[in-house]
């Protein structure tokens, strides 16, 4: 059977805008459980009116987890998404860009309830015309993706292998690409914390007797910017330093937060080996370090490139030249690709500016990419 063509789906472009710009309206930072909880609950609705059995996984610092299924079997379909933005109550009030008609200016239209309203819109769609999947299809809501989903991940785990029983699939709704381009690798994301300590001393009476702990964290600041290796794909960047009391105190301690993304799994031994490796370079001073992997890599192999090439098949039928790109950004997805099991990345809408103040999407893009969800849902 041929999929719902994309004219199906642009006949309901303004309720897809509408229902988006409710979802952006109820604004839901990551840090605030009541905001994003109030998201769930319209969220909830929303499913239940699609038929959906809706389970709520309660959580006590962050949103609580929704999971919506329709159907049953093997082999089943993930819809991954995270209800959580970047941006603060009050900040659509204040939001310097007006929508227009071909373009959604906002908090969250692009990352990431655009993607959330095309997960929707294509079950909906798929019920109505009796097309649904022979397989149980579930899509997860989650509520701290942009805080490194240590909430959520046990979960997303559990169900990505779940979906995988029997060739299952997994379809994150993060963003395109601007240029609509599918994500096909993600960099694995981490940070190494950095800590030193000297002697104080008075600076103008003993400076002598002084130890100064942010001058030994600087020639290990240099040295870990030093690890970047484009070539590998690795990138390292100290982005928060701080250390001190009072300029006449020859300071104490002085610590580093140090941002890495890696595309080769194998590179986490490399800056592993150079947290264990530190000393300290002033007598009389230490240093100490530890490194946290928060998303591991989803490197682009064999299983990434056959799920594309199916992809790009299934787009063709619907008149999409689909392409392929990655990022240094991580998402949920990256906790998939390391459990085996088929993802595809950047399926939301396209826009671009994601956190930050010229955030916004394409309202033609909006069923364009239902299209194409319900195509990959139909037909995988």
């Amino acid at each position: 059977m041929k999929p719902l063509p994309i004219s199906y789906f642009a006949e309901r472009t303004s309720l897809m805008r509408a229902l988006l710009e409710e979802l952006v309206a109820l604004e839901s930072p990551t840090t605030d459980k009541s905001a994003v909880d109030r998201l769930g609950l319209r969220l909830r609705a929303e499913a239940e009116r699609l038929g959906a059995r809706v389970e709520v996984l309660p959580r006590s610092k962050v949103g609580d987890i929704l999971v919506c299924r329709w159907g049953g079997g093997p082999g089943g379909l993930l819809l991954l998404a995270h209800m959580d933005t970047v941006y603060d109550i009050g900040t659509l009030a204040s939001w310097p860009v007006p929508s227009t008609p071909e373009e959604l200016h906002g908090p969250g239209f692009m990352d990431m309830k655009g993607g959330i309203v095309l997960a929707l819109e294509a079950v909906r769609a798929l019920l109505k015309t009796g097309t649904m999947p022979n397989r149980e299809v579930t899509l997860l809501l989650t509520s701290d993706e942009e805080t490194g989903s240590l909430h959520s991940r046990a979960v997303i785990e559990a169900e990505a292998r779940r979906a995988g029983e029997s060739g299952g699939m997994v379809f994150c709704l993060e963003p395109a690409m601007s240029s609509g381009a599918l994500k096909t690798w993600r960099k694995g994301t981490g940070d190494i914390y950095l800590q030193t300590r000297g002697v104080a001393a008075h600076a103008g009476v003993n400076h002598e007797l002084g130890r100064n702990a942010i001058e030994e964290l600087a020639h290990h600041i240099l040295s870990a910017q030093r690890l970047t290796d484009y070539a590998a794909g690795t990138t390292v960047n100290v982005g928060l330093v701080s250390g001190g009391t009072r300029t006449n105190v020859v300071p104490e301690a002085a610590q580093a937060e140090i941002d890495f993304r890696i595309l080769n799994p194998s590179e986490i031994q490399r800056l592993q080996a150079w947290v264990d490796g530190l000393k300290p370079v002033l007598a009389g001073a230490s240093v100490s370090a530890r490194l946290e992997l928060n998303r591991p890599p989803m490197p682009r192999d064999e299983r990434m490139i056959a799920s594309f090439e199916k992809a790009r098949a299934i787009g063709a039928q619907l008149g999409l030249a689909l392409e392929e790109s990655g990022t240094g950004g991580g998402s949920d997805a990256n906790f998939v690709a390391p459990l085996g099991v088929p993802v595809l990345d950047g399926l939301g809408p396209l826009g671009d500016g994601a956190h930050s103040q010229r955030e916004y999407i394409r309202v033609d893009s909006l069923p364009e990419r239902a299209a194409l969800l319900a195509a990959l849902m139909h037909l995988w």
